[in-house]
């Protein structure tokens, strides 16, 4: 049981600093062993000098007045080994000397919290990112609650204040450590630290003040996005604990894999076979690209590799005007089996070409090479 260190000084619970100072002073004066000579007079003066050391210090009495006896074993906590106990971890000293002690009370946390960000996915066509598209989504996210709306309380009822910390949302101890008695703040148990509890919580939510809910947002897609972007809607996202402002919602695009065209920025680049005869001969083909048909024409000659560009055919810039290119890479394809006319017709071919015979070079051999071995002397 804690003393009353008030009886001890003889002084009621609401005197002052300076009625303490004046009781402490008559009776050390009173019972002081060199003044004192009856046996229990030291006794009674180390208890005035504690009572006085106690009341003194505004935290201590405080204490005091809660029930507790700062100066017991665990400072008046439940007993040795749990909370409030002799023994404290090195968690409870760091808390004591950064944070956790009553240097400043944090006061009780309010039970209205902005609430979380969300993310969903949206998956478009190349076609879709290329010139943007405004989008249904359905989204699951908590709501405010329609039944308290965000109180969190049963209708017609209100939140109570915690007897135990009374409204403080914490609670304080004096703990025993190796560097001394420490004393340590720590949000109150029995309400989490709000400093109010809900008697009668809300049907509905529970008491959350927010409930699950499906819902469809519209969401407006620029032209050029590109995969892996994402679009923030502000206050699209999760309403917070106790009806709080809502955080944000997040639209990750992932664009689909198209079957003609791959996408590099805003370029596009796309790829045609050419059998050798059109290469060599040059021709005419009709593409469709993300705007419709387009006639490109293919030079004679054409090597196996080249490219052509077409250019503003690409995707939109998202960032500026204008647009990409689009690449068109040329296969030409060598026929594997030839029939007998085929073959005839390909050497009459080779032998007006003179292409009837092929001589090794050297690598890099060419004009420039063959004039420098003419002009060395070489064969």
């Amino acid at each position: 049981m804690a003393k009353d260190y008030y009886a001890i000084l003889g002084v009621s619970r609401e005197a002052t600093p300076d009625e303490i100072k004046r009781a402490y002073r008559k009776l050390a004066r009173q019972f002081h062993p060199d003044v004192n000579s009856a046996p229990d007079a030291q006794e009674r003066f180390k208890e005035i000098n504690a009572a006085y050391e106690v009341l003194s210090d505004p935290q201590k009495r405080q204490l005091v007045d809660m029930g507790a006896d700062p100066l017991a074993p665990g400072g008046g906590g439940p007993g040795p080994g749990g909370p409030g106990g002799p023994f404290v971890g090195f968690q409870d000293i760091m808390d004591a000397f950064f944070g956790g002690a009553t240097g400043g009370t944090r006061g009780p946390r309010p039970r209205t919290r902005p609430g979380a960000d969300a993310l969903i996915r949206l998956d478009l066509d190349l076609e879709e990112t290329a010139f943007g598209i405004e989008a249904p989504l359905t989204v699951d996210t908590a709501t405010v609650c329609n039944t308290c709306h965000g109180a969190g309380t049963a209708p017609g009822t209100h939140p109570a204040t915690c007897d135990m910390c009374g409204g403080r949302g914490e609670v304080q101890s004096v703990q025993r450590t190796f560097l001394g008695q420490v004393m340590t703040t720590r949000p109150c148990g029995n309400c989490q630290g709000f400093g109010t509890v809900i008697p009668n919580p809300c049907p509905t939510c529970g008491g959350d003040g927010r409930v699950q809910t499906r819902r469809t947002v519209t969401v407006k897609i620029p032209a050029g996005v590109e995969d892996g972007m994402r679009i923030r809607l502000a206050g699209q996202g999760e309403v917070g604990p106790g009806g709080g402002p809502p955080g944000d919602l997040y639209v990750e695009i992932h664009e689909r894999v198209h079957d003609v065209f791959s996408r590099k920025g805003e370029d596009l680049h796309c790829r045609v076979v050419l059998p050798m005869t059109a290469a060599a001969l040059g021709t005419s083909m009709t593409l469709k690209s993300l705007d419709g048909e387009e006639n490109v024409e293919v030079k004679p000659g054409t090597q196996p590799g080249s490219t052509i560009k077409i250019k503003g055919k690409g995707v939109p810039r998202l960032r500026g005007g204008g647009r990409g290119d689009l690449f068109v890479h040329l296969d030409v394809k060598t026929p594997t089996k030839l029939d007998p006319e085929q073959e005839r017709l390909l050497k009459e071919l080779s032998r007006l070409r003179g292409e009837e015979t092929i001589e090794p070079t050297r690598p890099g051999g060419g004009f420039f090479s063959r004039m420098r071995d003419a002009f060395n002397g070489h064969a």
